[in-house]
């Protein structure tokens, strides 16, 4: 019986992000990444589960500035919203001004 030859996946590129919202929850910290062109990328910061909210929000900060940087070569600020409900916060995300995003994503 031949095999196929497997082939590489292709990961779809990560949007330009436009906002974060980190959530603290009993299993431990999810964020939410909105990007400009309509999409969501959902998950766990890499965190323990009891980070202090401050660290949690630089975690998740740090993890959208790093996507940008990656996927885009573009350096974001990261806003954060006053907060509304406990345990959760928004943040606006934003290009820093004279960097343009330019640099495809890693394939590989």
């Amino acid at each position: 019986m031949a095999r196929r030859k497997r082939e590489k996946r292709k990961w779809p590129p990560f949007g330009i992000p436009k906002g974060i919202v980190p959530l603290a929850t009993p299993d431990g910290w999810r964020h939410s990444v909105l990007t400009l062109e309509g999409g969501m990328l959902c998950g766990r910061l890499a965190v323990p589960v009891d980070t202090d909210p401050h660290d949690a929000r630089a975690a998740a900060a740090a993890m959208v500035a790093g996507l940008a940087r990656a996927f885009h070569g573009a350096d974001v600020e990261v806003t954060w919203d006053p907060p509304q409900e406990p345990w959760s916060w928004t943040a606006r995300v934003t290009l820093v001004p004279g960097i343009e995003p330019g640099a495809p994503y890693a394939e590989g």
